[in-house]
C-alpha cells in the first residue's frame, strides 16, 4: 500500500487528491486508503509525494544499443538493402544493459526499441520496433513487430543517395509491390511474377502494414514533407504516426483531420537543417490547441531519463501541465500497445507506476520507487555503484536514490 500520495491515472479515473494505491500480487486493487489491509501488507508512507504511471519513451534504442562508438554493441542499425520491412530489432534485445536500470530509476518503464535509420546507400526503412519493459530479463516483452520504421524528407534522401521524390517513390513502390505480391502469391511462388523492389520477407513483413494491424512510424520534419506523407497515408490507407515532426505545427490542422500523431522533441527549436527553419519551443502547444496526439522522445538510447525534462520545457512554453505529463505516459503507450495496457492506471492491471517525490516534471525531483509489471524494482544502477563507491557521502546532504532498495 502507497499511501497519502496523489495520484494521476491519466486515465478515467483522472487525479486523485490524498489517495493510495493497493497493490496485490502486482495487480492494482484499490485507490482507497481506507481499504481494510492484511497483517501482511507492506506500506510505503509517501508522504506529499505523487503517483503516476510509468513514463514511456516512443522512440528510444533502448536494449540494442549500449555504445555509439563500439559498433559490435550496437544492433539496431542495418546496412545494405537485403533485409528492409523484415529487420526486427527482437532478437538483438538485451534485456541486462546496462542502460536500463539508468534509465529505470529515473521513471522510465517502457519503451519502443526501434531500429535505427541506415546510412548513405541502404534502405529508407529501418524495420521493426518493439514494445519492452525496463524491468530485466523476464518477460521483457511487451510486443513484438509493433510499428514499421521509415524516414524520407532530408534523412531519405541521403539514405538513398537520392532526392526526397526518389525517396518518397521508394516508398511507394515497395507498397505497391506488396500490394501485387499479396494478390499473386502462387505466381510469385512458380516464378511467373516480375521481380520485385524489396525481398519475400520484406513482402511479407509489409502486410502487417497494408492491413493496417501496426503503424508505419515517419521520421519528416519539413512542413510540405508531412504534407506528401498525409497524402501518401490516404492514398494508401496507411495508420501513420509522425516522428521528428519540426514543423508539424504548420499543417496542425491537416494531421488532426487525418487523426495523425506525432512524436516530437518539445525543446527543438533551432534551424540545425533547412528542414526545421520553422521548430519553435511553441509546436507542443500549438499541435495540443489544434487536437493533435503528441508524445515527447529525446530519440535516443542513454538519456530517454530526460523525458520529463522534455515535458516541464513543453509546460513553460503553453503546453497545460497533465497534457505534458500524457505525452510521456499514456499517449505514447497507446500509440503501439494492445488495448492500452499500460500508461495509465487502472484497478485489475499490472502495477506500471513511479513514486515521485514531488512534481515529476521539476528536474529536482526524483522517484522513490518504481514498479515495473508488477514488481517493486531496485533502485541500483552501473552509475549509483560507482557514486557509492567513490564518493564519500555527507549524511546531512544525501542525493537522489539514496535509499536503495535491498
Amino acid at each position: 500500500m502507497i499511501t497519502n500520495v496523489t495520484v494521476h491515472t491519466m486515465g478515467s479515473l483522472g487525479t486523485i487528491e490524498h489517495g493510495a494505491v493497493l497493490i496485490e500480487d502486482g495487480i492494482i486493487t484499490s485507490f482507497d486508503g481506507d481499504v481494510e489491509m492484511s497483517a501482511d501488507t507492506r506500506v510505503i508512507r509517501a508522504e506529499t509525494s505523487v503517483v503516476t504511471p510509468g513514463l514511456f519513451d516512443p522512440y528510444s534504442y533502448l536494449g540494442v544499443n549500449e555504445i555509439d562508438l563500439v559498433e559490435e554493441t550496437v544492433d539496431g542499425r542495418q546496412s545494405g538493402s537485403r533485409f528492409t520491412a523484415s529487420f526486427d530489432v527482437v532478437p538483438a534485445i538485451n534485456p541486462r544493459s546496462t542502460l536500463l536500470p539508468i534509465n529505470r530509476i529515473e521513471g522510465i518503464t517502457h519503451a519502443m526499441a526501434a531500429p535505427q535509420p541506415a546510412w548513405t546507400d541502404a534502405s529508407l526503412i529501418s524495420g521493426l520496433g518493439a514494445v519492452i519493459n525496463l524491468g530485466g530479463a523476464d518477460d521483457y516483452l511487451v510486443k513484438g513487430a509493433a510499428a514499421l520504421f521509415v524516414q524520407l524528407g532530408e534523412g531519405g534522401a541521403s539514405t538513398i543517395s537520392g532526392s526526397r521524390a526518389t525517396a518518397a517513390l521508394a516508398l511507394r513502390e515497395a507498397l505497391e509491390d506488396a500490394r501485387d505480391y499479396d494478390r499473386h502469391r502462387n505466381d510469385y511462388d512458380e516464378g511467373r511474377r516480375r521481380e520485385y523492389s524489396v525481398g519475400r520477407y520484406d513482402l511479407e513483413a509489409l502486410q502487417s502494414v497494408l492491413e493496417r494491424e501496426i503503424p508505419i512510424v515517419i521520421s519528416v520534419n519539413r512542413a510540405s514533407d508531412i504534407e506528401q506523407v498525409l497524402d501518401l497515408a490516404e492514398t494508401e490507407d496507411l495508420w501513420l504516426i509522425i516522428n521528428g515532426g519540426a514543423e508539424a505545427w504548420m499543417v496542425a490542422d491537416r494531421l488532426e483531420e487525418a487523426g495523425v500523431a506525432v512524436i516530437l522533441d518539445p525543446t527543438r527549436n533551432l534551424p540545425e537543417q533547412f528542414e526545421s527553419l520553422n521548430a519553435t519551443l511553441e509546436s507542443a502547444a500549438r499541435l495540443h490547441e489544434a487536437g493533435v496526439d503528441i508524445a515527447f522522445s529525446i530519440s535516443d538510447s542513454h538519456n530517454s531519463r530526460n523525458l520529463r525534462q522534455l515535458a516541464g520545457n513543453a509546460v513553460a512554453n503553453g503546453l497545460p501541465w497533465i497534457e505534458a505529463l500524457r505525452a510521456i505516459t499514456a499517449t505514447p503507450a497507446s500509440l503501439y500497445a494492445e488495448e492500452n495496457s499500460i500508461g495509465t492506471l487502472k484497478i485489475g492491471r499490472r502495477a506500471n507506476l513511479v513514486v515521485w517525490s514531488g512534481d515529476p516534471l521539476e528536474v529536482t525531483t526524483y522517484p522513490s520507487h518504481v514498479f515495473i509489471n508488477g514488481k517493486l524494482i531496485s533502485m541500483r544502477s552501473r552509475q549509483t555503484l560507482l557514486r557509492d563507491r567513490y564518493l564519500e557521502l555527507d549524511d546531512d546532504t544525501l542525493p537522489a536514490y539514496r535509499n536503495v532498495i535491498q
